[in-house]
C-alpha cells in the first residue's frame, strides 16, 4: 500500500521506444479523456453527481487531470514526482470517511476511470499501427496504476478513520469525566458526542492497568481506560450481555458494577464500585470476575468507615472488651446469632452447634453486662451492625485468632 505510484508503470517490456511513442499518441487525448471520465463517474455514482462550479468540481477536475497526465508522463520516460498525486489520493480517501461513506463509491469511481481509459486506448489503437501486444501491455499498466491509486486512497481512509475514532474516544472520555464532576459543560459535550444524557447511569470500575488500547466495547458505554483510574459508564442498568461483551473486550479483567443511580450521582456509583474492587483484592468480597455492588450493600456500608463503626462498638459493646479474648468471642458470636434469630434459643443452638441451655446461659450473661440494651431497638440495630462488621473483618483477616 505504501509503494510509490510510479512503481505501477515499471516493467521490462514492451521496448521503451514503443511505450514512449504510444504515450505521446495518447497525450492529445488527455483533456477529453479527463472530461469523459468525470462525466461517467457522475452519471454512474449518484453520490458524486454534485455541481462542478465550486471547490468540489475544481478538485475533481484537477485530480482526474493530474492522475492521467502523471501516468502518461511516466510512460513517456519523463521524470515525475508523484508525492502530490499520492497525497491527493489519500485525501480522497480521507474525505470519504469524513462524509460518512465507505470506500465502495470511490473504488467504483476508480474502476470506471480505468474502464473509460481502456476504451479510449482501444479506440486510439485502431487509428495507429500499434501491435496488439503493445496495447495489451498498456492496459495492464493502467489497471495496475489504478489499483495503486485505490490503495493510497484506502490508506487515507483508514488514517482518517483512526483519527476520527481517537477523537471520538477522547470526546467520550471528557463527557464521562464531566458527568462524574457534574460539570456545567455537560450538555454541550453530550451534544457534541451525539450521546443523549440518560436519567440514570451505572458506573463500572475496571481492575486492570494493562488494558487494550482500543477495545471493542458496547457502543452505549462511555469509557475512560487511562491507567490509574479506568472506568466505564452505562446508561441505565447494566445487563448480563453487556458485561460479557466488556469482559471479552478487556480480556477478562475483574469488573465491579456500581449501583444504578440518577445521573447526578454517578460519582457515588463509581466510588462504591472502586471500593468493591479494593475489598475483593483484600479478600473481603468474593474473588469473582464480576462484582455487583447491589449484592453487597451492607458490607460496603459497614466497610466505608471502620473507625466510626468501632466508635459505635465502644459505646454499645464496651463491657465486652474487658473480658478474656475467648469469652468475648463466644459472647459476641452468641449475641449476633440472637439478634439474627430474633431470640429463638432453639434456632440459635442449631446455628452455633451448642446446647439450647448454653445459649440461655450466655444470653443471661449478656443481659447482665448490657443492661436494657437487648430490649432497646436502637441498641440492637447498632450492636448488629458492629458485630457484622467485626465478623466480616475477622473472617477475611488470617491474622485474627478466632
Amino acid at each position: 500500500m505504501a509503494a510509490k505510484v510510479h512503481d505501477a508503470s515499471k516493467t521490462t517490456s514492451p521496448p521503451p521506444r514503443q511505450l514512449r511513442q504510444l504515450a505521446e499518441t495518447l497525450r492529445p487525448e488527455l483533456p477529453s479523456l479527463a472530461a469523459e471520465i468525470i462525466d461517467e463517474i457522475r452519471r454512474s455514482i449518484p453520490e458524486y453527481a454534485q455541481p462542478l462550479d465550486g471547490p468540489y468540481g475544481h478538485s475533481l477536475r484537477v485530480g482526474t487531470a493530474e492522475t492521467i497526465t502523471s501516468f502518461v508522463d511516466q510512460l513517456s520516460g519523463k521524470p515525475v514526482s508523484t508525492d502530490h498525486l499520492e497525497e491527493i489520493c489519500r485525501r480522497l480517501g480521507e474525505n470519504e470517511e469524513r462524509v460518512g461513506r465507505s470506500m465502495d463509491q470511490l473504488q467504483a469511481a476508480y474502476r470506471i476511470g480505468a474502464r473509460v481509459a481502456w476504451q479510449r486506448i482501444m479506440k486510439v489503437g485502431r487509428r495507429y499501427p500499434f501491435s496488439s501486444q503493445v496495447v495489451s501491455m498498456l492496459a495492464d499498466r493502467i489497471f495496475a496504476y489504478i489499483d495503486e491509486l485505490a490503495s493510497l486512497s484506502l490508506e487515507g481512509y483508514l488514517r482518517a478513520k483512526a483519527g476520527s475514532a481517537q477523537a471520538r474516544r477522547e470526546l467520550h472520555r471528557r463527557l464521562l469525566r464531566a458527568i462524574l464532576a457534574d460539570s456545567a459543560e455537560l450538555p454541550e459535550l453530550a451534544e457534541a458526542a451525539g450521546w443523549p444524557l440518560p436519567e440514570a447511569v451505572t458506573m463500572i470500575a475496571v481492575d486492570g492497568e494493562d488494558l487494550p488500547e482500543d477495545p471493542l466495547l458496547p457502543p452505549v458505554l462511555l469509557a475512560d481506560l487511562h491507567p490509574g483510574d479506568p472506568c466505564l459508564l452505562a446508561p441505565g442498568e447494566v445487563g448480563a450481555a453487556d458485561i460479557d461483551e466488556v469482559h471479552e473486550a478487556l480480556c477478562g479483567v475483574r469488573l465491579a458494577i456500581g449501583v444504578t443511580v440518577p445521573l447526578q450521582q454517578a460519582a457515588d456509583s463509581l466510588r462504591w464500585a472502586k471500593q468493591a474492587l479494593q475489598m475483593a483484592a483484600a479478600g473481603a468480597l468474593p474473588n469473582a470476575k464480576t462484582l455487583r455492588c447491589e449484592e453487597h450493600l451492607i458490607t460496603l456500608w459497614l466497610a466505608a468507615d471502620p473507625a466510626l463503626v468501632e466508635q459505635i462498638g465502644d459505646r454499645v459493646l464496651g463491657p465486652l472488651a474487658e473480658l478474656p479474648v475467648r469469652q468475648r468471642e463466644r459472647l459476641s458470636e452468641t449475641l449476633l446469632a440472637w439478634l439474627r434469630a430474633r431470640g429463638s434459643a432453639a434456632l440459635m443452638a442449631e446455628q452455633l452447634q451448642i446446647h439450647p441451655q448454653t445459649v440461655r446461659y450466655r444470653i443471661r450473661q449478656l443481659e447482665d453486662m448490657l443492661p436494657g440494651q437487648l430490649r432497646d431497638p436502637d441498641s440492637r440495630w447498632a450492636m448488629e451492625a458492629v458485630l457484622r462488621s467485626r465478623a466480616m473483618s475477622a473472617y477475611h483477616d488470617p491474622d485474627v485468632n478466632r
